[in-house]
């Protein structure tokens, strides 16, 4: 069985996202993530990653293929913020 070109960037993209904070923990100690840390972010990113692959091959109209894809990734941005700096006070972000 063939994997698309689509669906191999779906599976590289997240893990080429999160050698960013794994190379910044190498050159100075402002970043500070644990293997939760990576976990949370990893099944964060893949699960925005594998539904933005989802919603391109399954969904035709160019008009909801494209709101989707917004809907998913401003609640990956909402969830990320939340998680990292607690944007909205809930337990969550340890608040």
């Amino acid at each position: 069985m063939a994997v698309s070109t689509t669906l191999k960037w779906a599976l590289i993209l997240p893990i080429m996202i999160l050698l960013l904070p794994l190379g910044a923990m190498l050159f100075t100690h402002q970043v500070n993530w644990g293997p939760a840390d990576f976990l949370v972010a990893a099944i964060l990113l893949y699960g925005a990653s594998l539904s933005i692959y989802v919603v391109r091959t399954k969904i035709q109209s160019p008009g909801i293929r494209t709101g989707m894809m917004v809907l998913i990734l401003l609640t990956v941005l909402l969830l990320w913020l939340e998680l990292a700096v607690g944007l909205f006070g809930s337990p969550l972000a340890g608040s």
